[in-house]
């Protein structure tokens, strides 16, 4: 069996306000409870404002007030020991950050210091990790650099001088130099054209499996998902609804919800009408009882109105929270999936 190198078990990470003495509290991350195994992409999809930031913030450790971890955990099995990113302490943060785990961030200009050039930026990032400096230290960044197509004259350059792709592939030199275990990428490819898109999509792909790294990979595009992961995770509302083999999912979908988000892929040469989803997300602040997908599920019976179905195993290495998960069929055709997963 593959050795997990993430657990997340119940995990709750609540945005809590006192504003004028009105109290507020956001349930973004609500009870999350999965695994990411050594040497796997795991895909984390679902639409805006379902919780998919804040989730990745926690396993980052990157949780700033008002957000808070109120219950759960997330523990990383990494080389150099067990840590739980929910309880440790700054320093034990700073020990595997770079090293251990890294991130890859949303938006290239967002994280790249506009006034300082490039190779700046690197021993921002890696100097301190790689415990190196002088030749050694240059070395590894310029052979780094190499790997991922950079010339090497990329750092004297400031990031507006850089196309869109060229500061996008130095976010991922930025995030991999350290050769982490566990990286986590934040929509990497957002902003990007379709050609740049599939050249970072491969890049990622040849740096995971040459440094035998893990990866969560968020998007909310699922034909990057359908190319680019091992696994998917579906969150809506801050819960997990379903989790399984990516291929699995796009072919034999256990619920409503991810059966929709297949079903809303473009493909060519199909011009029927794709099938659309009433309402909108719920509220966090005010999430409706029982399954939160039901105000929007066609499957809805009363009892998804008034009980949370639990996220149980619907077949092999595959889990769905839905009481009528044997009543969902593929939105979508073979045929048409397969040119998806193409």
């Amino acid at each position: 069996m593959t050795q997990d190198i993430l657990t997340v078990d119940g995990l709750k990470a609540y945005y809590q306000m006192n504003y004028f003495g009105v109290e507020r509290e956001v349930r973004a991350v609500d009870g999350i409870t999965m695994t990411v195994r050594k040497n796997e992409i795991y895909g984390i999809a679902g639409e805006s404002s379902s919780g998919k930031t804040s989730f990745i913030k926690v396993l980052a450790a990157a949780i700033r007030p008002p957000m808070r971890v109120v219950d759960g955990s997330a523990k990383f099995n990494f080389k150099n020991g067990p840590i739980d990113v929910t309880t440790a302490t700054p320093q034990q943060i700073e020990s595997i950050r770079w090293r251990h785990l890294s991130y890859i961030m949303q938006g290239s200009m967002s994280t790249l210091n506009p006034v300082r050039r490039i190779g700046k930026t690197f021993e921002d990032f890696a100097k301190r990790p790689l415990a190196a400096s002088g030749t050694p230290y240059r070395e590894r960044v310029l052979g780094h650099l190499e790997r991922l197509k950079l010339p090497a004259d990329v750092l004297n350059a400031y990031p507006h001088e850089l196309s869109g792709g060229m500061r996008q592939r130095v976010t991922i030199g930025l995030a991999t130099v350290c050769h982490p275990e566990f990286v986590i990428a934040d929509e990497p490819t957002t902003a990007l054209d379709v050609v740049v898109q599939k050249e970072v999509l491969g890049l990622i792909r040849e740096i995971q499996q040459d440094m035998g790294s893990s990866v969560v990979f968020v998007t909310h595009d699922m034909s990057v998902h359908a190319n680019m992961t091992d696994r998917v995770g579906i969150i809506y509302a801050g819960r997990l609804v379903e989790e399984g083999p990516t291929r699995q999912m796009f072919f034999a979908p256990k619920h409503p919800y991810t059966a929709h988000l297949v079903a809303s892929l473009p493909r060519i040469g199909d011009t029927t009408q794709r099938p659309a989803l009433e309402g909108r997300p719920p509220s966090l602040a005010n999430p409706p009882a029982g399954c939160r997908f039901h105000p929007r599920c066609p499957l809805a019976i009363d009892k998804c109105k008034t009980e949370v179905p639990p996220l149980i195993p619907v077949a092999n290495d595959h889990r769905s929270a839905c009481w009528r998960w044997q009543d969902v069929g593929p939105l979508v055709k073979p045929h048409q999936a397969n040119r998806v997963m193409a």
